[in-house]
């Protein structure tokens, strides 16, 4: 799996995260510990954190006049991990050309780092065309999760936990006609259909409205480890969420919206009476050790402050008042990574199910047969996928009622720049 996932460019970090001849940050992606940093001239640099010299650990190196360079003897490496300079060598012993630190490829856009990570540096592959990436305004945010990436990113394909861990104490009563859960509330019940796409796998949650309509949730799985979840309103605002490996047991969450309604996503909006629905994200103080990112301050170690009191009597179903601590807390209660022979599956399951066949079938086609996964070699195909809530007719299909919803949508531009 971690080589099919090297075959794409991958979220490394935030743009805001490394500045110009700053400090260097720890990157831990798909078990590789790694350093990013910002040169003088701006250009971002990802690659090992071992000096290719005696592997004294360049965190700690000097990040001066464009290159990193090892307080252990004095060599620098520029972002493309080119040897610059061997001061501890005598000029005519010296050997620079030859040697090089392993760095990988980067890419810079809309507040976002990525960073490509295959074998093929010289010729990495397009960036892929997912539409909330595509805004220079988006909005993103980061989380990290203490469970495996695939664990962690069932919990955005899973539609009918909406109605229990989410909204579980709610009434229709209390949201006003027009509020996107108001369906989900109605009927916590909802009917499936799924469908593979290009981009990956589709799903569609549909239950009869009380207006008569029908209401979707269209929501998306994308390869190779991105989400688009339907708590937003389908025609105003896109969505993209990448579940980072960090390694097999941690995974980073980047969650990027865009959008023209101030009143979205769904899960900021407020109650009938004003009240708010969730309570915000809190963080833990960054630490500068390899798992010391984007972190909340609950865990398993203080039960992800559940307020007993709080589930008692109505005021959240779980007792943890955050949506996303929500999520949180029930991929991470199942342990680092989880033992999928005692599960039980149901209907509102075959998502899940259809989403582990596909990357699982994927990944063995690339080892077998040198297939490349969904969005190499044609990365528009994530540009078809937008995600959202939406009324439609009554009695019909998933792909015409998507088909509808997204002619009606407001999109972004088609384009991104190319990888340089």
């Amino acid at each position: 799996m971690g080589t099919m996932m090297r075959q794409y460019w991958l979220p490394a970090c935030l743009s805001s995260e490394v500045t110009a001849d700053g400090d260097p940050v720890r990157l831990m992606i798909l078990c590789e510990k790694l350093i990013a940093f910002r040169d003088s001239s701006g250009r971002v640099g990802i690659m090992d954190h071992r000096c290719p010299h005696r592997c004294a650990s360049l965190f700690i190196g000097r990040n001066e006049q464009n290159g990193i360079r090892c307080v252990y003897h004095g060599w620098k490496f520029d972002v493309d991990g080119k040897c610059v300079d061997m001061p501890s060598v005598p000029a005519r012993m010296d050997f620079k050309d030859k040697v090089h630190a392993k760095a990988y490829k980067t890419h810079e856009a809309n507040g976002l780092i990525w960073v490509y990570m295959g074998e093929n540096q010289a010729s990495p592959p397009p960036l892929p065309e997912i539409e909330a990436t595509m805004h220079p305004e988006a909005e993103i945010w980061c989380l990290q999760r203490d469970c495996n990436w695939l664990q962690a990113l069932e919990g955005d394909i899973d539609t009918s936990h909406v109605g229990f861990l989410h909204v579980g104490s709610i009434e229709a009563d209390d949201l006003d006609e027009d509020h996107p859960m108001r369906p989900t509330v109605l009927d916590r019940a909802p009917e499936y259909e799924v469908a593979q796409s290009d981009w990956g796998v589709m799903y569609g949650g549909y239950r009869p409205n009380d207006d008569g309509q029908m209401s979707w949730r269209v929501a998306h799985f994308m390869f190779p480890f991105w989400t688009q979840t339907p708590n937003n309103r389908f025609a105003t605002r896109a969505i993209a969420r990448a579940w980072v490996p960090m390694d097999d047991e941690h995974s980073m969450l980047f969650d990027i919206t865009c959008g023209v309604d101030a009143g979205n996503p769904a899960y900021t909006s407020t109650l009938k009476d004003g009240t708010p629905l969730f309570a915000p994200l809190a963080y833990a103080p960054n630490t500068t050790d390899w798992f010391g990112r984007w972190r909340s301050p609950d865990s398993e170690k203080n039960d992800w402050a559940i307020d007993r009191e709080s589930q008692r009597n109505g005021t959240q179903f779980t007792g943890i008042a955050n949506i996303t601590m929500q999520d949180q807390a029930v991929t991470e209660s199942m342990g680092p990574i989880t033992d999928h022979s005692f599960e039980n599956l149901a209907p509102t399951d075959q998502m899940i199910a259809r989403v582990r066949r596909r990357v699982l079938l994927a990944a063995r086609a690339l080892a077998n047969k040198g297939t490349l996964p969904p969005g190499i070699e044609d990365p528009s195909i994530f540009y078809r996928a937008r995600a959202g809530s939406f009324l439609h007719d009554p009695g019909d299909t998933l792909a015409n009622a998507y088909t509808s919803a997204l002619a009606k949508a407001v999109r972004w531009p088609e384009t991104i720049e190319a990888a340089e």
